[in-house]
């Protein structure tokens, strides 16, 4: 059995961080899934160009999802932090950079890394 190389495993981790957020919002249906899965394909080039970028991976899959959801369905991840005022998407930072964080622009505050979600919302986390 081949080893996994470490482009693999970014673009695995990433999957797996951006699936977790989404059964934390309970929108893992079918069709969503299939939008993490074109984000990987799309994000496999990418990093197969620039191999330091792998780091980044996550946030951007997170990114892409985010932005696919937009124009399908609506905001992507429903800030969990301010109980005012209308509902807000979370936004992904830094956009280019390692350990991505879901933050509240609104607050000002990170309100958890890609991939734990559900521990912000009062969940548990997937496992």
């Amino acid at each position: 059995m081949d080893p996994i190389s470490p482009l693999e495993q970014a673009l695995h981790a990433a999957r797996a961080l951006v699936l977790a957020d989404l059964m934390a919002g309970e929108v893992a249906e079918a069709d969503v899934v299939s939008l993490v899965e074109e984000s990987v394909a799309q994000r496999r080039w990418w990093v197969e160009q620039w191999p330091d970028g792998a780091c980044f991976v996550a946030g951007l899959v997170a990114q892409d999802v985010q932005d696919a959801l937009l124009e399908r369905y609506g905001r992507w991840p429903l800030c969990p932090v301010c109980g005012y005022g209308d509902p807000h998407a979370l936004d992904v930072e830094p956009e280019l950079g390692p350990d991505p964080h879901w933050v509240c622009s609104k607050a000002g505050v990170k309100v958890a890394p890609v991939g734990a979600l559900a521990r912000a919302a009062g969940g548990k986390p997937s496992s």
